[in-house]
C-alpha cells in the first residue's frame, strides 16, 4: 500500500526522471515520481501523469458521465486554482497558500523523452535539464548562483517521459527576482560549443553510473522490448549510441531548444504566500515578450502488441527479480480506467493483501512485491515487480501473481475493502499537500499530462465513481498475456517463463 500511496503523493505517476541540483540552501525539492520497485532500486522508467490522448480502439477506456459544472464535483484540493493564459500561449497558475513568506515557483515544460522523435537524437530533453543551469549573457552560471543564494531559494530540475520540470522554493518577497532569473534563462539561454561538449560528457557519465544499477538497466531493456514504434521505447536518458554521439550534435541542440522552449509548451505554477494579481503582473512583465513557436512533434503510434515478449539480464550474485509489464491506458481524467487500476493495486498488491502475505510473509518466496500503473500522456505500462528469494521460484511467483490477476477479473471485491482503499488513497494525498512545494508538485503532475492543473481535482473525483464491476472490467481489459512484456534478472543465461 505505501508504495502505491507514494505514487499518488507525488502526483500519481510513475516517471523515472533524473534530477539536476543547483541549490544554494539545503534542497527542498519534492520527491520524484517513480514506479514502485524494491527499496534498493533506482529505476529509469518514466512515468508521469498522463495527458488526454485517445488510446487505440483496442484499449478504449470506459467513459464516465461527469457533471458539467466544476462546482458540482467535490474537489480534493482545498485551495482555489487561478489560471491566466498570456497572448503568447504561456499558462500562469496561482494557488494562494498560507505559508508565511514562502512560495514555490515551478515551470512545467511539456517536453520529455516522448518528444524525441528523430532517429539518433534521443536524450536531449534530459540534456537541457542540465544545460539550463549553464547561464546566459546577463546571468552567468556563477552570477545566477550568487543571486539565487541572496534570495534564500533553492533551485532544481528533473526530466521524465513527458516533461521537464524546473522548480525553486524561496522567500515570497523575492518572487520578482525568481521571475527575472527564470525568464532570462528560458528566453536567453546561451552556451558555447565547449560548454555543450562538457555537459554532453556529464550526461554520458550519468548514464554509465545509472546503468550500473541492474534495476535501471532492466527497465531500459523492458521499454526497448515492450515498444517498437512509440518513443517510450527509449528511457529519459536516451539510447547509449545517441549519448556517445551527443557531443557532435551542437547544432541540433540549438534546434531542439528553439522548438520546445517556447511559451505554448510551458506553464508557470506559483503556490504560497502570494496573490494571483501579483503573479500575473510579474508573468506579463518578464515573460510577456517571449515569442511563441510553431513546432509540433508527431509521436509515432505504437502498434497493438499480439504476443508476450521477454527480456533478461544475467547478473550473478544479484537477487533474482521478476517484472510483469502490461500495456496500459493513457491518462484521461474523464475515464474510469486509471483510478480503477490504482484502487485495484491498492487492494491486491499492497502490504495488507493476501498476495503479499502469502509470498512475502508466510511462504517467504519473495522479498518484496509491488505494483503500479504509470500515468503518462500516451499508453505506457502497468507493472508488477517481485524481488525473489530463490532463482528456482520464478515460475511459482509468476503463476501466483497471475492467479491474483485472474481473481481480480472474476471476483467482486468486498465493498468495505473498496471503500477503505478509496479512503486511504485520498486521505494519503490530503495529508501530503502541507507545503507549497508539495502542492506545486501535485499540480505540475496533472499539468504535464493534460495541460490543466484542475485535472487533479477531476482525477480524484473519479475515485468515488469506481465500482467493484469497474475493477473486474479493467483487470480483464489490461491484464492480457498478449499485451505482456516480462523482464527478469538472475544468474542464469535466461529464464524459461514461456
Amino acid at each position: 500500500m505505501k508504495k502505491i500511496i507514494c505514487l499518488l503523493i507525488t502526483g500519481l505517476i510513475l516517471q523515472f526522471g533524473s534530477e539536476s541540483t543547483f541549490a544554494q540552501t539545503p534542497k527542498n525539492a519534492p520527491p520524484k515520481t517513480k514506479k514502485p520497485l524494491p527499496a534498493n532500486a533506482n529505476p529509469n522508467k518514466d512515468s508521469q501523469v498522463k495527458s488526454v490522448v485517445t488510446p487505440p480502439a483496442s484499449s478504449a477506456a470506459v467513459k464516465m458521465d461527469m457533471p458539467d459544472k466544476p462546482e458540482m464535483k467535490s474537489k480534493i484540493l482545498p485551495y482555489p486554482i487561478t489560471q491566466k493564459k498570456l497572448p503568447n500561449g504561456l499558462n500562469v497558475v496561482t494557488v494562494p497558500y498560507d505559508s508565511k513568506g514562502v512560495v514555490a515557483f515551478y515551470i512545467v515544460v511539456r517536453v520529455g523523452s516522448r518528444n524525441e522523435i528523430e532517429p539518433g537524437k534521443t536524450g536531449f530533453a534530459h540534456f537541457f535539464e542540465h544545460m539550463m543551469f549553464r547561464g546566459t549573457k546577463k546571468y552567468s552560471k556563477e552570477k545566477y548562483s550568487a543571486v539565487l543564494k541572496s534570495t534564500g531559494a533553492s533551485a532544481n530540475a528533473n526530466t521524465s517521459l513527458d516533461r521537464t520540470l524546473y522548480h525553486m522554493t524561496g522567500s515570497s518577497n523575492k518572487l520578482e527576482t525568481m521571475f527575472e532569473l527564470e525568464s532570462d534563462r528560458f528566453m536567453n539561454l546561451d552556451y558555447s560549443l565547449q560548454d555543450f561538449k562538457t555537459e554532453a560528457g556529464a550526461v554520458k557519465g550519468e548514464y554509465t553510473k545509472n546503468s550500473s544499477n541492474p534495476y535501471t538497466k532492466l527497465n531500459e531493456m523492458i521499454q526497448n522490448t515492450a515498444f517498437s514504434s512509440h518513443t517510450y521505447k527509449h528511457t529519459t536518458m536516451g539510447f547509449w549510441d545517441d549519448i556517445v554521439d551527443m557531443p557532435n550534435q551542437y547544432d541540433y541542440s540549438r534546434t531542439f531548444f528553439n522548438r520546445y522552449y517556447r511559451p505554448e509548451y510551458c506553464t508557470i505554477i506559483v503556490v504560497g504566500d502570494t496573490k494571483a494579481e501579483e503573479v500575473n503582473r510579474l508573468a506579463e512583465t518578464y515573460f510577456g515578450s517571449w515569442k511563441k513557436g510553431n513546432y509540433v512533434s508527431t509521436v509515432p503510434p505504437e502498434p497493438v502488441q499480439t504476443a508476450t515478449r521477454f527480456t533478461h539480464l544475467q547478473k550473478p550474485g544479484f537477487p533474482p527479480f521478476l517484472s510483469l509489464n502490461y500495456k496500459g491506458p493513457a491518462h484521461n481524467d474523464a475515464m474510469i480506467d486509471l483510478p480503477a487500476l490504482d484502487i485495484l493495486f491498492s487492494v491486491y498488491f499492497s502490504e495488507n493483501s493476501d498476495l503479499y502475505n502469502n509470498l512475502v510473509i508466510k511462504d517467504q518466496k519473495a522479498r518484496s512485491i509491488d505494483g503500479g500503473v504509470s500515468n503518462t500522456r500516451d499508453p505506457f505500462l502497468i507493472s508488477i515487480d517481485a524481488s525473489l528469494v530463490d532463482t528456482g521460484d520464478f515460475k511459482l511467483v509468476k503463476e501466483t501473481i497471475m492467479a491474483t490477476l485472474v481473481k481480480a477479473s472474476t471476483t467482486p471485491v468486498d465493498p468495505q475493502l473498496l471503500k477503505e482503499a478509496k479512503m486511504n488513497l485520498k486521505n494519503s494525498f490530503k495529508m501530503s499537500i502541507d507545503n507549497p512545494s508539495a502542492i506545486s508538485q501535485s499540480l505540475s503532475s496533472f499539468t504535464w499530462l493534460t495541460g490543466n492543473p484542475e485535472s487533479l481535482n477531476n482525477y480524484y473525483w473519479m475515485y468515488d465513481q469506481v465500482t467493484t464491476d469497474d475493477l473486474m472490467k479493467v483487470a480483464k481489459k489490461y491484464f492480457r498475456s498478449d499485451r505482456l512484456t516480462i523482464g527478469t534478472i538472475s544468474p542464469n543465461k535466461n529464464e524459461k517463463l514461456k
